[in-house]
């Protein structure tokens, strides 16, 4: 029987734009602060590898449910920017591009098979990954920006990936469980496609 309230936008869409309103009034290019805000924003939403890898976090959390919802994607955003601190002072991480692609395989294929394994173990996959792409994201920051503010932007961008690939399976295909996995599936497929590439 139809209701009125299945006419209304899920609530997930409403915080989706609440986080994603200050990010656009501060993407000003040219405003100081808010030039180095907008490319640390825009540069997880620009590049396949970080947008893929965040979403897959975010929708194997949701998958797994508990308090690994929130765990997972702070500890992926934490540890971005670790990693990205890390390349801003000048130190190397070894393998950077091959962690990226391989971020992707992993984590597409750990959504497809709805793997299972301990939180801490997780935890730690997750930040590994994570070090990676911050060491990336710190690594291709323009010159003359700042670093914390640019990181304030990567990091708020990530996060807003996260809480999507979250609401895939929680909210938008709860009782479709096998479309998610197929998403996983296509997103471990584009991690392969980078790795013969």
């Amino acid at each position: 029987m139809y209701s009125p309230r299945d006419r209304r936008p899920p609530a997930w869409l409403f915080a989706a734009a609440a986080a994603l309103f200050p990010a656009a009034a501060l993407a000003h290019p040219g405003h100081g602060a808010a030039h180095g805000f907008a490319h640390g924003f825009l540069h997880p939403l620009l590049g396949w590898d970080h947008l893929l890898a965040a979403l897959a976090v975010g929708i194997w959390a949701g998958q797994r449910g508990g308090r690994t919802v929130w765990l997972l994607p702070a500890a992926f955003v934490g540890a971005t920017l670790v990693g990205g601190g890390l390349a801003l002072a000048g130190l190397n991480l070894p393998g950077v591009e091959a962690g990226i692609v391989a971020s992707v395989l992993v984590l597409g294929t750990l959504v497809a098979t709805a793997s299972r394994f301990s939180d801490a173990a997780a935890l730690a996959l997750v930040a590994a990954f994570a070090l990676f792409h911050g060491h990336a994201h710190g690594a291709e920051m323009a010159p003359g920006l700042s670093g914390v503010i640019y990181g304030a932007g990567f990091a708020v961008a990530t996060a807003a990936l996260h809480c999507a690939g979250v609401a895939l399976p929680t909210l938008i295909l709860r009782r479709r469980k096998s479309w998610v996995r197929l998403a996983g599936a296509g997103i471990g497929l584009s991690g392969l496609v980078l790795v013969l590439a």
